[in-house]
């Protein structure tokens, strides 16, 4: 039987780059792995064929020899087919592949790498969600948290073994962890299900944790708040969350903050902003007002001729950044405010002072009108 061209099994250029080779390789792979085409021959065949033209392409000297002579080429140099593959090449397959299958390459192809030890797991990291004051985030506070979380069973320390018992070899994998079965030309390893990947049974559970190694325990946290903290900020406190597997380290805690809405400021970054309303005689001929600060209360100079809108600034009044930590403004939005239910006495002053302005009060007033028509 003729075989086929290995750039025209990946469906590749001659000149491809290795980072292609790979990249074809790993689409064919998982196109016609058996675990996505249980029973399907062609698609046994085709993977084993993807595999043989990748073994070659992405070694340099074979490449190289292929390239000048062909498969002739490869045979004077002892290769034909999978049963002269390096077997180191396969670590390269699994790291193609990743963990997407779990694919017994040792014995498809012969060669006898060991089970890698499995190591011990770090702790999951925790997340909680924690309220604050506008005040807090000014200031910076401490909040005491509570939390729920794993611990290692103290009265197993974390063996899962009922105390003075020992674990056993798992018969259904006999220590492996794993256990395989013939798929057409292919042999599939899979987890154990005895044993889940442990390669080990546990006779005698603990009673206290049930055989899991690992209890759930309420704890109580003091968390510092730094200044400057805004929504969605992360405070991490290392080594605070769930229990690894003993030996190995905790996971973490993130406090993720939520900063409250203020009655009276609100804030964008590091500034604050605030409406007040001022009554029109302030805005016309002038003031000084008090603002409410987080330091304290700070004089404002309303200019005379103030308009309703404008904006005036306290600078370094503001949040402090959390990193830089410098400080943010406070902006004062001023609104005219205009008097209700006036006296006799005031509507006669104010139409003397509207008389005196030539402010027109009786019948239509058309300046508005007549601008319009200047600007069309």
């Amino acid at each position: 039987m003729t075989k086929r061209d290995y750039y025209e099994i990946l469906g590749i250029p001659r000149d491809a780059a290795p980072e292609t080779i790979k990249r074809s390789y790993r689409q064919m792979a998982l196109k016609y792995h058996p675990d996505r085409n249980p029973g399907d021959r062609e698609s046994e065949e085709k993977f084993k064929e993807a595999a043989e033209a990748y073994s070659v392409l992405i070694d340099s000297e074979k490449r190289s020899v292929y390239d000048r002579f062909g498969h002739d080429g490869l045979r004077g140099e002892g290769f034909s087919g999978f049963s002269g593959f390096n077997s180191s090449i396969f670590a390269d397959f699994e790291d193609i592949l990743g963990s997407f299958f779990n694919f017994g390459f040792d014995s498809l192809f012969g060669t006898s790498r060991q089970r890698r030890p499995k190591h011990p797991s770090r702790g999951r990291d925790l997340a909680l969600e924690l309220d604050l004051q506008l005040e807090d985030v000014v200031f910076g506070t401490e909040k005491e948290i509570k939390i729920n979380r794993t611990e290692l069973c103290p009265e197993c320390d974390g063996s899962r073994m009922k105390s003075g018992t020992e674990k056993s070899v798992c018969p259904h994998c006999q220590g492996r962890g794993q256990v395989r079965y013939q798929q057409g030309f292919f042999v599939i390893s899979r987890t154990c299900s005895d044993c889940h990947g442990h390669g080990e049974i546990i006779p005698f559970p603990c009673k206290d944790c049930r055989g899991t190694g690992r209890i759930k325990k309420k704890k109580t946290l003091t968390v510092k708040i730094p200044p400057g903290v805004d929504n969605g900020t992360k405070l991490r406190l290392e080594g605070e969350g769930e229990t690894g597997d003993p030996g190995a380290e905790r996971g973490d805690l993130y406090v993720i903050t939520h900063v409250k809405r203020h009655k009276f400021f609100q804030r964008e970054g590091n500034s604050l902003f605030c409406e007040i309303s001022i009554p029109f005689t302030k805005a016309a001929l002038g003031s000084t007002i008090e603002i409410p600060t987080f330091d304290g209360a700070e004089p404002l100079r309303i200019p005379e001729g103030t308009q309703t809108g404008q904006t005036f600034r306290l600078k370094g009044k503001g949040i402090k950044d959390l990193y830089s930590h410098r400080k943010g403004d406070i902006f004062i939005k001023v609104l005219v405010k205009t008097p209700k239910n006036l006296s006799k006495e005031q509507k006669k002053h104010l139409r003397l002072f509207a008389e005196s302005r030539g402010d027109k009060l009786e019948g239509v007033d058309k300046s508005i009108t007549d601008k319009f028509k200047d600007i069309i």
